[in-house]
């Protein structure tokens, strides 16, 4: 199995590229991010790769980073996301917009992507909800014992009454679980929206 290529640009199509490596052309298809990354023709380069086998064909596709490729996995594990929709959605979405949408619940990013329609997104957030914690970054070690947990009610309250207010879901769930990391446990929903309002402002 093919994990990594490491060789030279030949070139670059609309969804894939050809790593020339030792003069063996490998055909790899890619996120339109990963494509947008990639150095100019003739230079050097390096992608992880994930390898399809199948009956009738073989594919390679390449991620610039291994949590590119964990993600590609990872989507594919939802019901009616295949290779080429996955592909999509990493070429549109960030992998921390993707991370925290899924965290809030915000299925409008998902459906950006080409092939996501909403019952699809709904999947999604339904299926990765609990698997997206491995890739959110874990916050930081002086946050205390006693930090309000980003599933906690009065998160979800105040990201509620944020996106009352006309903010995006995704937005506000990421100021306010911030917030929540300066407070204690004790931290009301009052709170948790002053700071959020003032992160939001900035």
């Amino acid at each position: 199995m093919i994990a990594k290529l490491k060789g030279l640009v030949d070139s670059i199509g609309e969804d894939h590229c050809v790593i020339d490596v030792g003069g063996v052309g490998y055909l790899v298809f890619c996120s339109g991010r990963t494509l947008g990354n990639l150095p100019a023709i003739g230079e050097a380069t390096t992608l992880m790769i994930e390898m399809h086998v199948r009956e009738d064909h073989i594919h390679l596709f390449g991620f610039a980073s291994e949590v590119e490729k964990d993600w590609f996995k990872l989507l594919q594990t939802v019901q009616g996301v295949g290779a080429k929709v996955a592909l999509a959605i990493l070429s549109v979405i960030s992998i921390d917009e993707l991370s925290s949408s899924i965290a809030a619940g915000d299925k409008t990013v998902a459906g950006r992507a080409t092939g996501v329609g909403p019952k699809l997104a709904t999947r999604i957030i339904t299926e990765l909800k609990d698997k997206v914690g491995q890739f959110v970054t874990a916050p930081p070690a002086g946050g205390g014992q006693g930090a309000v947990s980003p599933d906690s009610s009065a998160v979800g309250d105040a990201v509620s009454a944020l996106v009352n207010l006309g903010y995006r879901q995704t937005e506000a769930y990421r100021a306010v679980t911030d917030a929540a990391m300066a407070f204690d446990a004790k931290a009301s929903v009052s709170e948790l929206i002053r700071l959020a309002l003032k992160e939001l402002s900035q």
